[in-house]
């Protein structure tokens, strides 16, 4: 049975079974694939045809903010949603040819994603250098953040509703 301990702690780490690669190591390979673009390149990507796609969380998009025209699309679906040849796909998911920019947060996930979209043959997938965090570092347009919204604890202005006088 494999140990769960730290190895920071001075116990053995687990050892890893034969043929499996550390995150590290997939993240890699999925960049080598990649021709990752820095957010102003994405960005005029973006404006001359390719599909910029947020695969962050709605949480995550409303705490940081959502780049204007980028399709929201959350991790857990992205595939199903954008294979062409899936019935759950949307209406965006033209054909293979397709240039897509997958955005995260900071830019590893997308990396990911990217690649996984390559693997269902949407060829020119890729993501964005930093993420959404270099995205608005870059001066690029965002929108938001967008606060929650809770209902007032407050009562209204004695005056609201009044009209001037």
């Amino acid at each position: 049975m494999m140990s769960q301990t730290d190895s920071a702690a001075g116990c053995p780490a687990p050892v890893p079974p034969p043929g499996s690669r550390g995150i590290d190591e997939i993240l890699a390979a999925a960049r080598a694939r990649l021709t990752r673009l820095d957010p102003e390149r994405a960005h005029v990507a973006g404006r001359t045809g390719a599909l910029l796609v947020d695969i962050r969380p709605a949480a995550q998009r409303a705490a940081h903010g959502t780049v204007p025209g980028a399709l929201a699309v959350e991790r857990n679906v992205l595939e199903w949603r954008l294979d062409p040849r899936c019935p759950a796909r949307l209406p965006q998911a033209v054909g293979y040819h397709l240039p897509v920019v997958v955005l995260c947060q900071e830019g590893y996930t997308s990396s990911l994603a990217a690649a996984a979209l390559q693997d269902l043959g949407l060829y020119r997938a890729t993501d964005v250098i930093g993420g959404f965090a270099a995205w608005r570092i870059a001066g690029l347009p965002v929108l938001g953040p967008t606060p929650p919204t809770r209902p007032s604890t407050l009562a209204p202005p004695a005056t609201a509703g009044q009209a001037s006088r």
